[in-house]
């Protein structure tokens, strides 16, 4: 090794690092996978005190004691995410019949122009019998599996409640016995870490959800205008797509004309779609740039590849976990460099006696 030139041994020693990382990354990921039942609620949870954390200060700060407060926000919690869902199932309910005549007119529609032979909706309905006897094992068995999710979906989401009153209630607890795990004289460094993370998981979650309201009243508020069927469930189903950045947007719009185009027609789609580009040009240029940028300072394309990656190893979950999970790091990291800094440009302590 003493005989490769100096350029190879650092790229050899950097090599090393990578890998190292990279085989710990992927320890940890699987860890998380095996073990998701528990670290889903957890990250669930921390999101959302780093959400509520403003709510239950001012609460505490008002005279409520923390137990109180922390109950309150939970309530809070419950009534916002039960309204939501109400309003969503609600418009569901109806404007239901209208959305489905309206595919199913755009579906003869399309069969009728373009269907080959033996392909229409007639020989499929002839066929219904044989399709179902054919597939019904497996839709049986992707029902039962669907329930199966459902429960757990529920069972996660009440453990993440539960983590985020505690979560709420024992902060100061939890610095101090993060303080007593660190190791030597490090507890100053690990809890300013710690701090730094979790401000920047708390910025991305309060400009994420500023950015949210706004798309969803201006897209709500435009979708009223053109009176489109289950305009506030589209908004509500907007809100909530925001907090996947840059795609959740996309797809909950691209829901929102979908619908415009079964019930109102090309013509009014095309002005719902160009509503919903008005607001993503409004968001990518005004929003993100001016509230994001104070908030979590992550590049564009670092977001989109935070995303994918996201994607790629937990889904819809991982997509929602993706961005505030970089924050955090980017946010550790940052400390890190700033003590750095702060020391190397500190001056050097003089020798005794001088």
């Amino acid at each position: 090794m003493q005989y490769l030139p100096v350029a190879a041994r650092r790229f050899a020693a950097w090599c090393a690092v990578l890998l190292l990382a990279a085989g710990v990354g992927w320890v940890g990921v699987r860890l998380c996978a095996e073990f998701r039942t528990a670290v889903t609620p957890v990250l669930l949870a921390l999101l959302g005190t780093a959400l509520l954390g403003p709510l239950y200060r001012w609460l505490v700060r008002a005279g409520v004691g923390a137990s109180p407060a922390a109950g309150l926000t939970c309530v809070a919690v419950v009534a916002v995410v039960g309204g939501a869902v109400y309003i969503v199932v609600a418009a569901l309910v109806d404007t239901g019949a209208e959305i489905l005549a309206s595919l199913r007119n755009a579906a003869k529609g399309v069969a009728r122009h373009f269907g080959a032979a033996g392909t229409s909706l007639d020989d499929l309905a002839a066929n219904a019998r044989q399709l179902l006897g054919r597939f019904g094992g497996t839709a049986a068995s992707n029902v039962i599996s669907g329930v199966s999710v459902v429960a757990e979906s529920i069972a996660m989401a009440v453990l993440a409640l539960l983590l985020v009153f505690f979560f709420l209630r024992d902060s100061d607890r939890a610095l101090a016995g993060l303080r007593s795990l660190a190791p030597g004289d490090s507890a100053d460094l690990l809890e300013a870490i710690a701090r730094r993370s979790f401000a920047a998981v708390e910025g991305f979650m309060r400009g994420t959800t500023f950015i949210a309201l706004i798309d969803a009243l201006c897209i709500t508020v435009g979708l009223l205008i053109l009176r489109v069927p289950g305009a506030i469930g589209l908004g509500a189903l907007v809100f909530v797509g925001a907090y996947i950045p840059y795609l959740g947007a996309f797809l909950s719009g691209a829901v929102a004309v979908l619908v415009t185009l079964a019930d109102r027609g090309f013509v009014i789609a095309l002005w719902a779609l160009g509503v919903v580009l008005a607001v993503q040009v409004l968001e990518g240029h005004v929003l993100q740039p001016v509230i994001q940028s104070r908030t979590v300072q992550m590049h564009p394309a670092a977001v989109l590849l935070t995303i994918t990656a996201g994607a790629s190893v937990a889904g819809i979950l991982g997509m929602l976990l993706a961005v505030p999970l970089t924050a955090a790091a980017f946010g550790a990291v940052r400390e890190l460099r700033g003590r750095q800094a702060t020391s190397r440009d500190a001056p050097a302590p003089e020798p005794p006696g001088s």
